[in-house]
C-alpha cells in the first residue's frame, strides 16, 4: 500500500491566538479512516500567537513528541521540568500514570510553529517521564537522522514504544532510501518545503502511508523538512 493524504484534507482548527491541522482525528475533528496509523496517534501542526499557549491540562498513557519549526515553545509539568524548546530540538513526555503540563509561546510577539506528536505506548500505566534533546541542521542534511527510538538509539530520545522518528533536511539533489523492516509500516510526513516520495511529490502537509515495501525514498528536495515514522 502507498497512500498520499494531501495537507488539504486534514482536519483544521482557527482559534484566533491557535491555528491547527491534524493530520488524525483530534478534539471536535472525526474521520474513522485517519484514527491512527499503527501506534501513531496525532500530528497536530500548531502554530501559537504570540504570549499564548496551553494552559495546565492533563494526559496519562500516551508518548508525547514535540518538533518546533519556528520560535520557542516553553513548558511546565508536574514532575517539576521547565524548559523553552527551540528548532532543532525534540521533546519527549510519558504521561503514563497521569501527569499535568502547560504550554506556552516562549515569545511575546513572534508565532510559534511545532509538531506535537502522539504515539501510543506498548503498555499501559507506566511511570512518567521527561526528556528533551537537540539535533543540528547538519545532522539531518541529507539523511535520515534517528531523533526518537525504544532503545535511544544513536542518542534519540527514548519512547516507550515499538517506533522510531527520523528527521530529514533535503534540497536539490539530497536523497536518502530508508529500507523498510520486514512486516513494518511507514508514514511520511513534510513539515515544511517539497519533496519527492517513491516518485510522489508531497509539498508541506502532505503524508505518505507505506505497507508491505520494502524501501522508501526522499529526493528532489525544495528546502524540505520531513519526518519519517517507522512503525509495527
Amino acid at each position: 500500500m502507498f497512500e498520499i493524504l494531501r495537507s488539504n484534507e486534514r482536519g483544521h482548527a482557527n482559534h484566533g491566538w491557535l491555528d491547527s491541522y491534524h493530520s488524525f482525528s483530534f478534539a471536535d475533528y472525526y474521520d474513522p479512516k485517519h484514527m491512527h496509523f499503527g501506534a501513531l496517534r496525532v500530528i497536530n501542526e500548531d502554530r501559537v500567537a504570540g504570549g499564548q499557549g496551553f494552559g495546565a491540562h492533563g494526559h496519562r498513557d500516551m508518548e508525547i513528541v514535540s518538533y518546533v519549526l519556528d520560535g520557542a515553545l516553553a513548558h511546565r509539568d508536574s514532575m517539576g521540568n521547565g524548559s523553552t524548546i527551540r528548532p532543532g530540538d525534540v521533546q519527549r513526555m510519558s504521561a503514563g500514570t497521569g501527569v499535568r503540563h502547560s504550554e506556552f509561546n516562549g515569545s511575546p510577539t513572534d508565532t510559534a510553529h511545532f509538531l506535537q506528536i502522539w504515539i501510543i505506548p506498548d503498555a499501559p500505566g507506566g511511570a512518567p517521564g521527561y526528556e528533551e534533546k537537540h539535533f543540528a541542521d547538519e545532522e539531518k542534511r541529507g539523511r535520515l537522522r534517528v531523533i526518537a527510538s525504544p532503545d535511544s538509539a544513536d542518542g534519540s530520545v527514548r519512547i516507550g514504544a515499538n517506533a522510531r522518528i527520523f528527521a530529514g533536511l533535503f534540497n536539490g539533489d539530497e536523497r536518502a532510501d530508508f529500507a523498510v523492516p520486514a512486516g513494518r509500516r511507514v508514514y511520511v510526513h513534510v513539515a515544511r518545503g517539497a519533496v519527492t516520495v517513491n516518485g510522489e511529490a508531497l509539498r508541506a502537509g502532505d503524508a505518505a502511508r507505506f505497507e508491505d515495501v520494502s524501501n522508501v525514498t526522499l529526493e528532489k528536495g525544495d528546502n524540505a523538512e520531513v519526518l519519517l515514522f517507522d512503525l509495527a
